[in-house]
């Protein structure tokens, strides 16, 4: 059975997380891990050849590049990957701008027969892939509206330094720098939700929003509050939150004949509550109270499923079907275009405010 020779690129809490999971993985091995710790003294797993920086990789004979680097470097990581020969799967977002994502996909045409995928990770979940399976069968008709909100009660995790200290800090607390993150809590969490309307509804067409950096005060967004709308009516209302003081994930989608509600996420923190999607079956003369149907998923397969995923399309030689490089490109058009429809928001950003 062939393994396929990996090397991660970032050791952080992402990095980690997918070192386990492709260690337990039967087409997989990982051969070297680089990230800036290891120049630090501090010790990689063993029997894994560890590096400083992610360019000292290029030396290597391996067959995947894992990228689980901030968004400055991300894109640049990608690229290297690419020109390498390699298969490459990069985290979400692909970089801090869209002509980041553009700037990857000029090169990976110019090498079609790599294999490039992105981490919408919440595309594997159980709930997500059970809720579009009902839409796509149009047993409960089309889709009307959608309500998503998306929060973590923080940026920056107890004990809380002051906002100078942490500007000071650097790339400890790098999602909160635009000139390393790009974005807030909308580009680094709620890009997700972005990711996971369009899969539900399609292509929106007119974006309205707020953006806000008023609690926190950060180089950064921390709320985004978004309304969208496709070609054929289908209205998202978009709520990305850093000031939600719990972590909380919840989608609601209206169809003609029901609705689907998918509430709280599996994740590595376990913090944002039981996953769960309830059907609600349309029903007249009911007061209101429509009969209903409950699914809890206990385990959460995604981080499994997407690696499997992506080692199926190389190995079998197709198509990338899931968080390809044109997914990417569209949520992140639609993420700055939420940015963009806020006029007070661009001009704070042109100004430098921010």
């Amino acid at each position: 059975m062939k393994k396929l020779k990996v090397a991660l690129a970032g050791f952080g809490v992402v990095g980690q997380r997918r070192f386990k999971v492709l260690t337990e993985h039967e087409h997989y091995e990982v051969v070297a891990i680089a990230d800036n710790k290891f120049g630090t003294g501090e010790d990689g797993p063993p029997s894994i050849d560890t590096f400083e920086d992610f360019q000292s990789l290029t030396a290597l004979d391996i067959d995947v590049l894992f990228v689980s680097l901030p968004n400055d470097v991300a894109p640049k990581a990608t690229i290297m990957g690419i020109n390498n020969g390699w298969h490459v799967f990069c985290e979400k977002p692909p970089g801090r701008t869209v002509q980041d994502i553009k700037d990857v996909i000029t090169v990976a045409e110019l090498n079609p027969h790599l294999k490039l995928k992105y981490g919408f990770n919440h595309r594997y979940h159980d709930s997500v892939q059970r809720a579009l399976e009902i839409i796509q069968s149009g047993e409960m008709g089309r889709v009307i509206n959608m309500r998503g909100v998306y929060g973590k009660s923080e940026f920056i995790p107890w004990p809380r330094p002051s906002h100078e200290a942490a500007q000071q800090a650097g790339s400890k607390y790098w999602r909160t720098s635009r000139d390393i993150a790009g974005g807030g809590i909308l580009l680094d969490q709620g890009i997700h939700m972005v990711d996971l309307m369009r899969i539900f509804a399609s292509e929106f067409v007119d974006v309205k929003s707020f953006v806000s950096s008023d609690y926190w005060k950060h180089d950064v967004e921390d709320n985004a509050y978004a309304l969208m709308r496709t070609n054929d009516g289908v209205v998202a209302m978009l709520h990305s939150t850093a000031t939600q003081w719990q972590h909380s994930f919840s989608l609601d989608i209206h169809l003609e004949e029901g609705a689907l509600l998918l509430s709280g996420i599996l994740s590595g923190s376990k913090s944002y509550g039981d996953e769960k999607l309830t059907v609600i079956y349309r029903e007249e003369n009911v007061e209101g109270r429509p009969r209903e149907a409950m699914t809890k998923y206990i385990k959460d397969h995604s981080w499994n499923d997407e690696i499997d995923d992506f080692a199926t399309h190389i190995l079998k030689e197709t198509p990338v079907a899931h968080g390809t490089a044109d997914d990417a490109l569209k949520t992140m058009e639609l993420v700055f275009r939420i940015y963009n429809a806020d006029d007070m928001w661009v001009d704070k950003i042109k100004a430098g405010e921010q």
